[in-house]
């Protein structure tokens, strides 16, 4: 895991990344199962939290299918700034330190005004993208009744809106990748240094692309888990997410030196 230098390293004073092997998320998760188990009530305190903001994005939006899918997407787009808190755990167990959920609260104190601004550029891409899906469900499917149960009997299960589940399903993956390309290692490094936003976007970037293979499994592998945890009525999620956060950090002390 050598580091890596890249054409942006001639124009920006960006840390260096390491190159990985593809089978490094699967350590990531063990390394996280461990920061869980040594803190399991701070840990399992922001799985409940996680779990509570699903059961009222699916209360709220029920009643508007593009509501509820943009929610859920919109899950993905904050999760990293959220689990914050999470990083925070993980960092001080690296330091030999216990923590409780008072504790952890200390990762948005430090760096905050670039921790605000990341922030305000997850706002904006999940008000896009909530707006873009009522276009497509406007456009594509505009007699359709918009409750979710409608959505997923009429829409997903029938030929007739095709186009409007690829078109949908497109956008919302690669925007999807967009934002895990620039989060993967951005949300760590800004609890972790004194830096601004855009310099830890941009790391997060060159981490990526130069681990595309292992940080491609490790997207699937955050969508898996996310997804099986709302499939579980979302009770799993109360394990899942800080599982999640902690195997992140250990993503981003593995990529970032």
């Amino acid at each position: 895991m050598n580091p890596a230098l890249t054409p942006l390293d001639r124009h920006f004073a960006l840390p260096r990344v390491r190159r990985i092997a593809q089978g490094r998320p699967l350590d990531w998760l063990s390394a996280g199962w461990r920061d869980l188990a040594a803190n399991p009530i701070a840990s399992l305190a922001y799985g409940l939290l996680f779990a509570i903001a699903g059961d009222l994005i699916l209360i709220f939006a029920w009643r508007n299918a593009h509501l509820v899918t943009a929610a859920i997407s919109g899950f993905f787009l904050i999760a990293p700034l959220l689990a914050g808190g999470l990083y925070e755990i993980s960092r001080r167990q690296a330091a030999g330190e216990s923590s409780t959920f008072v504790d952890s609260l200390a990762a948005w104190r430090r760096n905050g005004q670039s921790m605000a601004m990341f922030g305000l550029v997850l706002a904006l891409i999940g008000i896009a993208w909530e707006r873009l899906s009522a276009v497509f469900f406007a456009l594509l499917a505009p007699d359709l009744e918009p409750d979710l149960s409608n959505f997923v009997s009429s829409i997903l299960g029938s030929r007739d809106y095709r186009n409007l589940v690829i078109v949908w399903f497109i956008a919302g993956a690669g925007l999807a990748l967009f934002v895990f390309a620039i989060s993967a290692a951005s949300v760590p490094m800004l609890l972790d240094r004194d830096t601004d936003f855009v310099t830890a976007m941009m790391t997060s970037l060159r981490a990526v692309s130069l681990n595309l293979d292992a940080m491609v499994l490790w997207a699937g592998m955050i969508v898996v888990l996310t997804l099986l945890g709302f499939a579980t009525l979302l009770f799993g999620l109360i394990v899942l997410m800080p599982l999640i956060g902690h195997a992140s950090w250990h993503a981003y002390r593995d990529l970032v030196e």
